[in-house]
């Protein structure tokens, strides 16, 4: 391992000065010793620290002694901060980004100002860190092979069960964020929406409190709505759907026979193939053996 990847404080080189360009930060999602030394660099050379809101990231800032510049960057001023921060980029300013907590960008505000600054030339990187959504994928104990990042789902049930719905044939675990008041309804409509599937909801993660607790979508609901809503940031990581087992030959005949009892030989047709998945063409032919009465 080279000098860049040693961790041990006494061992590192001293920071090299900081080019120009915008440094997209994680810092900690609740353990404030998760902040890497790359970060702590960059945030003690920046120009201007770019944060959500100013009082969350000053208490990082004081347990390090960061005295860096901090101005807010969120959802209801980032259009007028934009062109402000173009401006000093094309000035030769080191600027850094960070949300209040964990890797900027996802599920918060930053994605246009990347845009707009590669867009512009200016240089940009990444300080990978802290993430509430992949501390929360390691520990849920399901598969990781393939996960889907969903964010929040809607406030309204309607929406929120049409957005389950929607997302209920991907075939990889689903990550949500969700807040505490919501946590059983949206649990609930999990159940209802995409089945009786493993999931776990993480909160508190890296702190003193951290909690996981696991289990099935509706055993999950039924805990929520007994227990209240609990404290803290909510990560609930959802397994992907069950592989249904192949059915044998006796079974598709009981259904083809079943929709034949309801409908003409074509609509049953359509209606077994639409439940199982198989070709058209050899339920067709069993269907037609099975109305003429062969075997």
């Amino acid at each position: 391992m080279d000098d860049a990847g040693i961790a041990e404080p006494h061992l590192r080189r001293p920071p090299k000065p900081l080019a120009a360009g915008l440094y997209v930060t994680a810092t900690p999602i609740g353990n404030a010793s998760d902040l890497t030394l790359r970060a702590l660099d960059v945030l003690r050379g920046a120009d201007l620290v770019l944060c959500e809101d100013t009082r969350v990231t000053a208490k990082l800032f004081a347990i390090y002694g960061l005295t860096t510049r901090l101005m807010p960057y969120h959802d209801h001023n980032a259009a007028e901060m934009r062109p402000y921060v173009l401006d000093r980029l094309s000035a030769g300013a080191k600027i850094a980004l960070v949300s209040d907590a964990g890797t900027p960008l996802i599920s918060d505000p930053g994605y246009k100002l990347v845009r707009e600054a590669v867009a512009a030339g200016h240089y940009v990187t990444t300080l990978p860190g802290a993430s509430s959504v992949m501390a929360a994928l390691t520990l849920a104990g399901l598969p990781t092979d393939r996960f889907l990042f969903a964010g929040f789902l809607s406030a309204k049930q309607e929406a929120r069960r049409t957005e389950l719905t929607e997302l209920s044939a991907v075939p990889a675990t689903l990550v949500f964020l969700e807040s505490a008041p919501r946590l059983a309804a949206s649990l609930a409509d999990m159940a209802a929406q995409l089945g009786s599937r493993e999931a776990a909801v993480a909160r508190e993660l890296t702190k003193r409190f951290e909690d996981i607790q696991r289990g099935p979508l509706d055993v999950l609901a039924a805990y929520y709505a007994k227990e209240g809503a609990p404290k803290g940031e909510i990560v609930v990581v959802v397994g992907p759907p069950q592989k249904a087992a192949p059915l044998c030959a006796h079974e598709v005949d009981a259904m083809i026979e079943n929709a034949l009892t309801r409908t003409s030989l074509k609509d049953a047709v359509a209606e077994v193939v639409a439940m199982t998945g198989l070709k058209r063409r050899d339920i067709y032919a069993r269907a037609l053996e099975l109305s003429e009465g062969g075997e």
